[in-house]
């Protein structure tokens, strides 16, 4: 056996279970610094890894078996939470693809519409709530609006510079074949700009997670971000690490489940 040939299944080995040991390794080895440091000073401020673990076990898995030992805070935070995220976070991802990919092929648009993207993108989202406020009320379509608004802007620029990188040949011979421009755009453009429009997607979906928590401080009665305000007001501080550690779970859940989308979506497509 060759040495190429011996090395090969060791690459593999190691990029299956070396490099997730290594992760792992480092955020173990940080949370038993975490617990090493704060045991001995006992702050209300800053609770230990097992205080803060204990309790997001109490909060969300100590019930019934008949749900799953899901409690009935995971029914009225966490589900109504990550259904405005989701719903939020694919609404500007459908417009913000759609609106990215005709712009990008426009030799004019994006001459006339870019700075007033530029204009909006500046805007942070949380001083927008007001007029949200105004224009759609207290509850959910605000919050929704909020996400929307916040997150659509990464998708839509990186969808309109996918856009334009497509190869020049392509666009010459669906032009000498003339192919029609729904069809050339969902066969030719959007697999070009697919990982740009990814990236764009990804970047979205951290900030949709910020933007979600930002909607629920204002006017809401349920969800992570109401429950962590309450923890606030009442220095129910471990409580309120709870929540922090609870986002930092979703945020990376749902990174990981949209980079092995990515993956497969790219690995289709034909090279």
């Amino acid at each position: 056996m060759s040495t190429a040939g011996a090395a090969a299944p060791s690459t593999r080995l190691w990029k299956r279970f070396g490099r997730p040991a290594q992760q792992w390794g480092v955020l173990l080895a940080c949370l038993l610094g975490w617990q090493l440091v704060t045991t001995p000073v006992q702050s209300v401020f800053f609770p230990t890894p097992l205080e803060i673990g204990a309790r997001m076990w109490s909060n969300w898995f100590s019930g019934p078996a008949s749900r799953m030992f899901l409690t009935e805070a995971v029914f009225t935070d966490i589900l109504p939470s990550m259904s405005r995220l989701l719903l939020g976070w694919l609404i500007a991802a459908v417009v913000g693809v759609t609106a990215g990919l005709l712009l990008g092929r426009s030799g004019t648009a994006m001459a006339y519409c870019g700075a007033l993207f530029s204009f909006a993108r500046s805007i942070p989202p949380p001083a927008l709530v007001p007029v949200f406020l105004v224009l759609f009320g207290i509850g959910f379509r605000m919050q929704v609006a909020t996400i929307v608004f916040g997150v659509v802007w990464p998708v839509l620029l990186n969808s309109a510079d996918g856009a334009r990188a497509v190869d020049v040949t392509k666009t010459e011979t669906a032009r000498a074949f003339r192919i029609p421009r729904g069809q050339w755009i969902g066969s030719v453009v959007l697999p070009a700009a697919l990982p740009k429009v990814f990236a764009g997607l990804r970047i979205s979906l951290a900030l949709a997670l910020i933007m979600m928590v930002i909607s629920e401080l204002v006017g809401s009665t349920n969800g992570i971000g109401h429950a962590m305000q309450l923890a606030q007001f009442r220095f129910e501080y471990t409580q309120l690490w709870a929540g922090v550690v609870l986002l930092g779970v979703l945020g990376y859940a749902l990174n990981a489940a949209l980079t092995a989308v990515e993956k497969r979506v790219l690995r289709a497509l034909p090279q």
